[in-house]
């Protein structure tokens, strides 16, 4: 079977998903929101590259970071004799035939119409771990985990000729907010432990290691908990049909980021304080 990932050319399926296994669901978390407030359809805030001449293009490779998320330990059942009490696990299938065995106990999370259109998708464990990459680089791979886009359209107002962002922009991701925030961190911690050999295995196939996977899911969850929280209304230029945020420090934010300032305050709170349980809950099972 394929695998989605964020340094190849293959096309991932357009079906609207979401599995954050573990930290990842955090983590696409988050994003989540995130997806299409970037189309130049809603003219939203883009981060554009302006090409300029320069002598030699230089690409610097991005750093994995590495990192441990401790084992999940199971405790010991109290000793009862002639009476068993614990059952077995059930068995991990194999990644390639995982997607209604990591479905139906992901629905036995959260049921919701919404997360449950967000997981009726394909390859759910290999889009989780090409996503988990992308968020920990502060980019949103929208092509292979699209999400619910924003209602409405984007909107600014103008006043002595300075073009500010409307703070009516903020309900547009609500929706897709309370699904994320309905999810319960411990029980998706728990259930990345357990699908964490499968995990493992979507992630070798990008190449990284098990250090590296749990580097790459904690970093993307601090650029999340690293995020700025603009209380007071944000100032934009645009350039053509594209805004971008007015004050540099904001503009230079990475892509994540700056799509969670989209969101406003009180969102980019919720969705911070997901991110935080889910880390505390990955580091401490």
């Amino acid at each position: 079977m394929t695998s989605p990932n964020t340094r190849s050319n293959r096309k991932s399926n357009p079906s609207n998903i979401v599995f954050i296994v573990g930290t990842l669901i955090a983590v696409m978390i988050i994003a989540v929101v995130l997806y299409n407030a970037q189309s130049t359809q809603d003219q939203d805030l883009e981060l554009v590259a302006i090409p300029e001449p320069v002598a030699e293009a230089v690409v610097q490779a991005p750093v994995i970071p590495e990192a441990e998320i401790p084992q999940a330990v199971e405790p010991l059942p109290a000793a009862e004799p002639d009476i068993k009490m614990v059952s077995e696990p059930p068995a991990l299938p194999d990644l390639d035939n995982s997607d209604d065995f990591i479905r139906e106990r992901l629905l036995l999370i959260n049921d919701k119409p919404e997360f449950t259109k967000w997981i009726n998708t394909d390859d759910l464990l290999r889009r989780t771990a090409s996503y988990a990459d992308g968020l920990s680089n502060g980019v949103m791979l929208s092509k292979i985990f699209p999400l619910s886009p924003p209602e409405g359209k984007f909107a600014t107002h103008s006043s002595d000729d300075t073009i500010w962002l409307n703070a009516g922009n903020y309900e547009r991701y609500n929706r897709t907010i309370n699904t994320i925030t309905s999810l319960p961190m411990d029980s998706i911690a728990k259930m990345f432990h357990f699908t964490r050999p499968l995990l493992e295995k979507a992630f070798s196939e990008m190449g990284y290691n098990p250090r590296q996977m749990d580097g790459i899911i904690l970093q993307g969850i601090d650029v999340i908990l690293a995020t700025p929280i603009i209380v007071e209304p944000i100032k934009l230029t645009r350039d053509s049909v594209v805004y971008k945020f007015a004050d540099p420090a904001l503009e230079s934010l990475l892509p994540l980021q700056k799509q969670l300032l989209r969101t406003g305050p009180e969102n980019t709170k919720r969705l911070q304080q997901q991110a935080a349980a889910l880390r505390e809950a990955l580091l401490n099972p």
